[in-house]
């Protein structure tokens, strides 16, 4: 019943989501790596992004937007390292710890996010999503109506600037991948292995930007590192959001709260054109992934077809995704995610 790595619930044949446990014990078949798969995946991704940078490189002898047009399928190479490290910090790309730690720190430096201190405060995320009683660590932040409306207007203001598209998808990954990984004040002093991580990854971003200094230079190392940064922490965001931020999600209080139904109903089945799902790693299969985080990303999808109890699910696709953007509350009464609009505006 491993679905975290690190933090991950505990259960007994008591609790309230023994409904649940046949399909826990259906799922474990699906919940180990295949090595030759994984092996193939990183090659299949690391090598067009090695060829495509080089690409960008050339690139910048012609007019900058053939730099900029190269960067996009660069970002979206981004993205699907970041979720073979996603998936390496929750022992599911590799059957061995060892292997998966090394895969996840070495393509943790290439996203900038150093790899066990995501690796916990997503463990996390995972053990208390739709826990109204325990946001903080590795959620998006989202307050009920009452809280809301409990602020003072400047702290309404600071909320409402914090959830407005432009700082969900673009200042905010910005400041989350290329600031504040490099020091996550937040986290404390007793982390070592999350801090060693930190400055690990720092150090070895120094000897990286060193080194294209010394070869391609600077100025033409961030002409082609920015904007793939930027859109791959833009769009790794937006994935974030949209697989739990939407109208008939999941919040409970705590003593309400089951890790399984916060699973299925709290994790959206993002439908994507095929290439994009592949670019994605198949993470739109999210209520799959958050019901058993140790099945790899190449089995979500057959996991999701062969279970018909897993089908019953919230879909999303880009189109409708799109309505999910201005629901920033959680209405406790309606137990629904509710607009600004939706709440008063002179109380």
């Amino acid at each position: 019943m491993a679905v975290s790595t690190i933090f991950a619930p505990k259960f007994d044949i008591t609790s309230k989501a023994v409904d649940a446990l046949p399909s826990i014990t259906k799922l474990q078949g699906y919940a180990h790596a295949d090595t030759a798969k994984s092996v193939f995946q990183v090659l299949n991704t690391a090598v067009p992004y090695g060829l495509l940078w080089f690409a960008m490189y050339k690139s910048l002898a012609l007019p900058y937007w053939v730099t900029l047009l190269l960067a996009i399928p660069t970002a979206l190479l981004t993205v699907r390292l970041f979720i073979f490290q996603h998936d390496a910090g929750h022992g599911s790309f590799f059957n061995s710890r060892k292997w998966n730690d090394a895969t996840g720190f070495w393509i943790g430096v290439l996203t900038l996010t150093p790899y066990h201190y995501w690796q916990k405060t997503h463990a996390i995320h995972h053990a208390t999503s739709g826990n109204l009683d325990k946001r903080g660590f590795g959620d998006i932040d989202t307050l009920t109506v009452k809280e809301y409306l409990s602020l003072s207007r400047w702290r309404r203001f600071k909320y409402r600037a914090y959830r407005n598209p432009v700082t969900m998808f673009l200042v905010g990954p910005f400041y989350q991948f290329i600031i504040k990984h490099r020091y996550p004040a937040d986290i404390p002093a007793t982390w070592k292995r999350e801090w060693r991580s930190v400055h690990f990854t720092n150090a070895l971003l120094i000897g990286v930007t060193l080194l294209a200094a010394a070869t391609v230079g600077i100025k033409d190392f961030l002409l082609i590192q920015i904007p793939v940064s930027i859109l791959a922490s833009s769009a790794g965001a937006w994935f974030f959001y949209i697989q739990h931020q939407y109208e008939n999600t999941y919040w409970r209080r705590d003593a309400e709260w089951d890790y399984f139904q916060a699973s299925v109903k709290g994790s959206s089945l993002y439908k994507l054109p095929k290439i994009f799902q592949w670019f994605t790693g198949s993470i739109g299969y999210h209520h799959i992934h958050h019901y058993n985080s140790r099945i790899p990303n190449y089995k979500l999808q057959r996991c999701h077809e062969e279970n018909p109890e897993f089908q019953s699910v919230t879909k999303l696709t880009f189109l409708t995704s799109l309505k999910c953007i201005p629901l920033a509350l959680w209405d406790e009464g309606k137990n629904k995610l509710v607009g600004f609009r939706d709440v008063p505006a002179n109380v």
